[in-house]
């Protein structure tokens, strides 16, 4: 994850702006699930969380003007409600699977799957708005103290 946010950050860094990559994943039981390539890989990723605790797990890599770089992981659980086949049909119909790690996305339909997050859900989203901060101060003055 941390590598791939470090080449998407690289991929549009002009050297002189702030760019932020980040890439997003969900593990289950020391597994990374990705991203499923179609409905059937979706469907089993959703079976497989079900009723389960799994980890989303963010890298996001600031870089910043003469080659300043900041990095960092982002660590949040999420927990699935047991889930009914007619669960899975009904959000794999909605076509929102499609590119989420793991298959779900927690900001939509997603959030019917979902019986808890403990940690940033900001993270679960895709991007981890607490550990940018942490990484860029800059970007919000006085949030976190000094």
């Amino acid at each position: 994850m941390l590598e791939n946010a470090r080449r998407k950050a690289d991929a549009v860094a002009a050297g002189s702006a702030l760019t932020i990559g980040c890439d997003t994943d969900v593990a289950l039981g020391g597994r990374l699930l990705g991203k499923p390539g179609d409905a059937e890989q979706a469907g089993g990723f959703l079976r497989e969380l079900s009723g389960m605790t799994h980890e989303v797990l963010s890298g996001l890599v600031i870089a910043g003007p003469g080659d300043r770089m900041r990095s960092g992981v982002a660590r949040s659980e999420v927990t699935f409600r047991r889930l009914e086949d007619e669960d899975v049909t009904r959000y794999l119909a909605s076509g929102e699977w499609r590119e989420r790690a793991g298959g779900y996305a927690v900001q939509g339909l997603g959030a019917t799957l979902v019986a808890r997050v403990e940690g940033d859900v900001s993270n679960v989203i895709g991007l981890p708005v607490r550990l940018l901060l942490k990484l860029a101060p800059e970007l919000a003055p006085g949030f976190f103290p000094a």
